[in-house]
């Protein structure tokens, strides 16, 4: 009860407009619960037809199969995807060859056969299964058990069938469109219009909607797919898809990558459809709502405000995708739209590493759009190379690495040629985006991620952490400090909020506080925004970048404190010093975190220095003051992927007592380099 009438109270803070929207959002979503089985019994062949304006159900499908699509999904030739991508061929027919046997490995899961039928309502890393119902009666938190709604979430995108469908691009094999048929048959049957836990969020059905029209333009002339009946139960549940998805747009006044997902998948009904009323106001609804979101979301530097590095990704796809499915139709993408994108894609370029990792900041649920390549799953660079060929680029070429396969499977071999001729290596410079709160010193061998940034979701939390002031650090080509991730959502309230908590970011942490006080335990996607971001200095030179910062996140104390954090980067040396102060008065406790990348080992030295070793190589930590800060080794925990963690190290420099300044300093040991 308590928890009901907080959401009431929260609620009517809201402005009327927003108020008023979701008590028609409430109203609809529960006619529904009458109207969808008669939705379903009244879509047959001849309804499908006239909707979508062909003179017979027959005629409908070789119609869709002559629209364009924003992707290749027609005469792949293997030799060319093995020129620009060597080693793609072998990867794909692996990855379908699992698709064949319905095995997976998501999430966490490990290697798991779904078997046949798949049972599409179970967890399957603890067996909960959620009972077929009407969507809305579905409660998929379930924070009293471990349960995790995500896995058969992520099982449902059936995003794990797309090797299969380039794999029978490149092959021809009819067995492959076999088992994308009868595996999509089984998820209709097991899955009732709005009747089972894989409806209970918009999201899951809109994003859904790309799979099946990516699935649609592989498939569609192969002989696996020509028996009419499985032609109208296909092309009905996708219908039924974006009908659903605009009746239950997730709209907020503050709206993140669950409205812009149901916006894309609006988009791509629309236009896949594209003929009827229905279609024309998808496509243009689905639009309208991307181009008014874009500039809400992301700000003029090309961040994301999610803050959350795996979900810039997301966001970034599903803000580009549908802008490239309208320019396959002959329909314009505005000048703001564009720019927006490719500051984007300026900000990916940015924080990916050399070696094509990124920091894992924030949340991260490992999700995708439409996942076409092999590279790493941390791997961002693609973006880049989308953007580039997207928009014929030169900039944004100029600064693309990596490997070419989205660019392939999304633009063909004459985009991989072009973004591979590009001559010289450009400079790599450090980067300021202000606006995002993210600032990026770097180097060929040194890579610094720094946040000073606002709390995620417009101030509201969303996918962000208690990170202000945190930062990760490559010196020298070796990852040394790195932030914790994300690890579970729904699955553990308690982990969901120690890898969002300050005690999990390198940032100073004072009197065991927050930075951002938590709403409550079970509001895992709130914080409050107490730690406003101060930017007080940037500089970025040929010698060495200089950070200061600081936040409001302490003033909250009776004797309140201001953190402020100085971060030096010398380029030639590949040393960083970092200088904690306090502005405030009385006495604090007060820690400085350091979580060190799993594998790197810390060994004490003398008092106030230690050596930090990894991969061959040795780095030395110095400290000031080290009579009255206490140094501690503990062990910490690291996730690199949902449902995935490892053991590390942080070190832990405590000291209790009147305010005091604090400096550290890492640098390569020359005689190990």
């Amino acid at each position: 009860m308590t928890d009901l009438l907080s959401k009431i109270h929260r609620g009517l803070r809201k402005p009327p407009r927003v108020i008023w929207q979701r008590v028609a959002i409430e109203l609809r979503g529960e006619a529904d619960r009458f109207l969808s089985p008669w939705e379903l019994r009244r879509l047959t062949r001849r309804r499908l037809a006239q909707v979508l304006e062909v003179p017979a159900f027959g005629q409908l499908w070789n119609r869709l199969a002559s629209r364009p699509y924003f992707s290749l999904t027609s005469g792949v030739r293997a030799q060319d995807l093995e020129r620009v991508c060597p080693g793609a061929q072998r990867r794909i027919l692996d990855a379908a060859g699992r698709s064949l046997v319905r095995r997976v490995d998501l999430l966490g899961t490990g290697s798991l056969d779904l078997g046949a039928p798949v049972d599409w309502h179970c967890d399957f890393k603890t067996g909960h299964r959620w009972q077929p119902a009407y969507c809305r009666s579905i409660e998929y938190t379930n924070l009293d058990s471990p349960s995790d709604v995500k896995v058969p979430w992520e099982i449902s995108r059936l995003q794990w069938l797309m090797p299969a469908g380039q794999a029978y691009l490149l092959t021809g094999e009819e067995r492959y469109a076999e088992c994308a048929r009868d595996i999509l048959l089984e998820w209709i049957e097991g899955n009732p219009y709005a009747h089972s836990v894989n409806w209970a969020c918009t999201m899951e059905v809109a994003v859904r909607i790309l799979t099946f029209t990516w699935l649609f333009h592989v498939f569609n002339a192969s002989r696996a797919w020509r028996d009419d009946e499985f032609r109208f139960r296909f092309l009905g549940v996708l219908f039924l898809h974006a009908r659903f998805t605009e009746r239950h747009l997730e709209r907020s006044d503050i709206a993140g990558n669950h409205f812009t997902a149901d916006a894309a998948g609006l988009v791509f009904a629309g236009l896949f459809f594209g003929a009827g009323a229905d279609a024309s106001r998808w496509a243009s609804l689905g639009w309208r709502l991307l181009s008014e979101e874009l500039p809400r979301q992301v700000f003029s530097d090309g961040v994301d405000f999610e803050a959350s590095i795996p979900y810039h990704r997301l966001v970034q796809e599903l803000f580009l995708f549908p802008a490239l499915y309208r320019q396959s139709v002959g329909l314009a993408v505005n000048d703001p739209y564009r720019t927006r994108l490719m500051a984007m894609a300026r900000f990916t370029a940015a924080y990916s590493r050399p070696d094509g990792t990124v920091p894992v900041w924030g949340d991260a649920d490992d999700a995708r759009a439409l996942p076409f390549g092999g590279q790493a799953l941390n791997d961002h660079r693609y973006l880049v190379g989308l953007g580039a060929a997207g928009w014929n680029s030169e900039e944004l070429r100029n600064v693309f690495s990596g490997q070419l396969d989205e660019v392939f499977w999304t633009f063909g071999p004459a985009a991989c040629d072009w973004l591979s001729s590009r001559t010289g290596n450009p400079e790599i410079r450090s980067a300021a985006f202000r606006e995002g709160g993210f600032f990026v010193m770097r180097n060929k061998r040194d890579h610094v991620f720094i946040d000073c940034g606002p709390v995620g979701l417009g101030g509201r939390g969303g996918h962000g952490h208690n990170d202000c002031l945190s930062f990760e650090a490559v010196l020298d080509g070796t990852l040394l400090v790195t932030d914790s991730g994300a690890y579970l959502y729904t699955a553990s309230a308690k982990d969901r909020n120690l890898f969002r908590s300050t005690y999990y970011h390198n940032t100073p942490r004072v009197d065991g506080k927050e930075i951002n006080r938590f709403i409550a335990w079970n509001a895992l996607w709130s914080l409050y925004y107490d730690a406003t971001p101060e930017v007080r200095k940037w500089s970025a030179g040929p010698d060495r970048d200089e950070f200061e910062g600081a936040h409001g996140g302490y003033r909250k104390l009776a004797e309140t404190v201001v953190p402020v954090r100085r971060v030096v980067l010398d380029h030639a040396s590949h040393s960083l010093t970092i200088r904690d102060e306090f502005e405030g008065t009385g006495a604090h406790e007060v820690e400085i975190p350091l979580h060190l990348h799993p594998g790197v080992e810390a060994i004490p030295l003398a008092p106030g220095s230690l050596r930090l070793r990894a991969n061959n190589m040795h780095f030395e930590v110095v400290w000031s003051d080290a009579g009255a800060w206490q140094l501690h080794i503990e062990p910490s925990r690291v996730s690199r992927s949902y449902g995935i963690v490892g053991a590390s190290k942080r070190l832990v420099w405590r000291r209790s007592g009147p305010l005091s300044p604090f400096e550290i300093r890492i640098r390569p040991e020359l005689a190990a380099r």
